[in-house]
């Protein structure tokens, strides 16, 4: 703690927030049990777990966790999580960097109310899903981007920083049409065996109709998601279809795009766009839980053993992540995992020969020499 403080205290603006699902065994129930079932994060359906929610500074160092109920909403452990940050660190400025999931535009003017009770400044870098608002059709058809693939405009009241990538852009816009061709040419196939039965000759199979090929149609077309760019004409006496292209059109415009919501007076939107891609460390934080530090499936049932272990997986990560901003600071090339695997192979060895006992270290590499010099760790003797 003593190491890490001054890091916290020199300059401590930016806040990354986030928050994972943790899955966990047991049927029973206990007092103020936290163990829920909710969306899994990791499994992609319903599971019984508790959420765990990590603050970390724009420099990758984990400040704190929170630990929720497993069927918490994101969005109502932000407030305390804030008022948690405030209260405990000698700031006066936070720049809170979160996803659409975590912050809305609804629940901005809450948050920057608590941050004004303590006399500072709450300012945030918003991600928006863009594609939801229709207000930012013409906003985005009127954008010039500059050499960088940036733009700036007004939203809600707060400056709108957009990032576009034409690769990415062409990537979605030729994903999005080959899968429209695709059920384009289905409904093609099924108009001309409808139009074959009409002229007399059979096929094998089953007997195609009208109302069938709506069916397959519908359904197909709301698998891929596509119903704003293909619609089935039901009022219509045979079947048949139609593209808009002018849905199309309008998707292609949001295409590549990352649209940011901040209101920082200063930051560039280059800076703001870095800012936001640094919360994706937060998500590489998140894997190190599962992956190498294991923090589930966890097998305890009572709520304090549950907090206890995900302290103590806590501090596992702020040792990795201490790991990591040493080998980084000295230009050493190893990841944190590649460094535990290279000295875990440190072995203590106890030899006894009659009345005789040694006791004695494997022979350390200069490989292994090096870390411990580059992580200011002794020798081990």
């Amino acid at each position: 703690a003593k190491q890490i403080r001054p890091l916290v205290d020199q300059d401590l603006t930016v806040v990354f927030y986030d928050l994972t699902t943790v899955r966990i065994h047991g049927e029973g129930e206990v007092d103020d049990d936290i163990r829920a079932y909710g969306m899994n994060k990791e499994t992609g359906g319903i599971a019984r777990q508790f959420v765990l929610g990590v603050v970390q500074t724009a420099e990758g160092l984990p400040l704190m966790h929170t630990v929720h109920p497993g069927n918490v909403a994101e969005t109502r452990t932000l407030q305390a999580m804030l008022a948690t940050v405030l209260q405990r660190f000698p700031i006066e400025r936070v720049i809170l960097v979160a996803d659409r999931g975590l912050l809305s535009l609804e629940n901005i003017g809450a948050l920057t109310s608590l941050a004004e009770q303590g006399g500072r400044t709450l300012e945030f870098i918003l991600a928006v899903p863009a594609r939801r608002y229709s207000d930012l059709v013409e906003t985005f058809r009127n954008m010039v981007f500059d050499g960088g693939g940036l733009a700036e405009d007004r939203f809600a009241g707060h400056r709108l920083i957009v990032a576009h990538d034409p690769l990415r852009a062409t990537e979605q816009g030729d994903r999005r049409r080959a899968r429209i061709a695709e059920l384009d040419a289905m409904a093609e196939k099924m108009v001309g065996k409808l139009d074959a039965q009409d002229a007399g000759k059979t096929a094998r199979g089953r007997r195609a109709s009208d109302r069938g090929a709506y069916s397959r149609f519908t359904r197909a077309v709301a698998e891929a998601e596509l119903t704003r760019f293909l619609k089935a004409d039901l009022n219509a006496d045979r079947f048949s279809w139609s593209v808009n292209e002018d849905a199309i059109a309008e998707a292609e415009l949001f295409d590549g795009k990352l649209a940011l919501v901040t209101n920082a007076p200063d930051l560039s939107p280059a800076e703001a766009v870095a800012r936001y891609k640094g919360l994706a460390d937060i998500e590489r934080g998140f894997r190190v839980l599962k992956s190498d530090i294991e923090i589930a499936p966890v097998h305890h049932r009572l709520p304090d053993r549950i907090r206890a272990h995900a302290m103590i997986c806590f501090l596992a990560l702020v040792l990795y992540r201490v790991m990591r901003m040493r080998l980084k600071a000295k230009g050493h090339s190893a990841s944190p995992r590649t460094a535990l695997d290279l000295l875990e192979r440190i072995q203590r060895h106890t030899t006894s020969i009659g009345e005789r006992t040694l006791d004695g270290l494997s022979t350390i590499t200069p490989e292994q020499l090096e870390l411990f010099d580059t992580l200011n760790l002794p020798k081990p003797a």
